[in-house]
């Protein structure tokens, strides 16, 4: 074991830190390989097959190219939940489960209805119908592809979704009434790619990053015209937000008659959710 977190270390020093290197090599080992953690701590597991060893050259040789390690073992946790992913979904980020602890926490309604626009992965949606089972959770996304990802992640978490293959931006119509809209739209604007990760800007999908400059807070607009007709009397709109665009969204939702808006900054101090109320 100890040849192998070396071999590690030595192939993936150039490209991350010790820290990262130490953190690929857990992944590694105890997702692709199911060693238990345990056994890599104390180096007791003894050799790797020729094949797992290929499968290790693999996996390095994708990781010296800025692949994301999620996107290479083809899953990940969040919320402390199972998660497969393909490149067709974002990543789900640490800010979201943020969000998402703030539904829950906001939630005084068990059996809610809930709707999560531009699903993806479906971390949101499967997250929240496994923290409030009582709650009836629907699903919508443009993209086809990440809809089936959203669908593998409802059935590997056990959760029954209902799932829409729906373009918001075009679409503003729905035969229900919901007691919770959340959203985390696309919403990294064109000029600031050039402060993106490299890995980020190859491998994820950019129709769930970019809008462009001129347009930055569309999905905002059209989310929030969206929710004054359909969420129910005292019904709750969330959002996460560009941190730079968290007066712009609160102007905009005051605009449509929503009240007690809150924002909320995440735990590395980045204004990121915003929450408002239909009266």
């Amino acid at each position: 074991m100890q040849d192998v977190k070396n071999f590690l270390k030595n192939e993936l020093k150039t490209h991350f830190s010790p820290e990262e290197i130490s953190s690929l090599t857990r992944l590694i080992l105890e997702k692709e390989f199911s060693i238990p953690l345990a056994d890599i701590l104390t180096c007791k597991f003894n050799h790797l097959s020729d094949a797992a060893v290929k499968k290790l050259s693999e996996i390095i040789d994708k990781l010296k190219n800025a692949e994301p390690i999620q996107y290479i073992l083809g899953e990940t946790d969040f919320f402390g939940l199972p998660f497969y992913l393909d490149s067709s979904v974002l990543i789900p980020r640490p800010e979201t489960e943020e969000l998402v602890q703030w539904v829950i926490t906001s939630t005084n309604n068990a059996s809610a209805k809930i709707l999560d626009i531009g699903t993806g992965s479906g971390c949101i949606a499967v997250t929240l119908a496994k923290k409030l089972p009582h709650a009836e959770v629907h699903a919508w996304d443009i993209s086809p592809d990440a809809l089936e990802v959203a669908r593998k992640n409802a059935e590997r978490n056990g959760v029954h979704l209902f799932f829409l293959e729906k373009d918001i931006l075009q679409e503003s119509v729905s035969d229900k009434m919901f007691d919770i809209i959340v959203s985390n739209p696309p919403y990294v604007t064109e000029s600031e790619k050039s402060d993106m990760e490299d890995n980020v800007l190859r491998f994820e999908p950019h129709l769930a990053l970019f809008v462009t400059d001129e347009n930055a807070l569309v999905f905002y607009e059209k989310i929030a015209d969206f929710a004054r007709i359909y969420l129910n009397k005292g019904g709750v709109l969330f959002f996460e937000i560009n941190r730079e665009k968290g007066c712009q969204v609160e102007a905009l939702l005051q605009q449509r008659g929503f009240k007690n808006i809150e924002r909320v900054k995440d735990i590395s101090g980045n204004e990121r959710m915003i929450k408002a109320v239909k009266e």
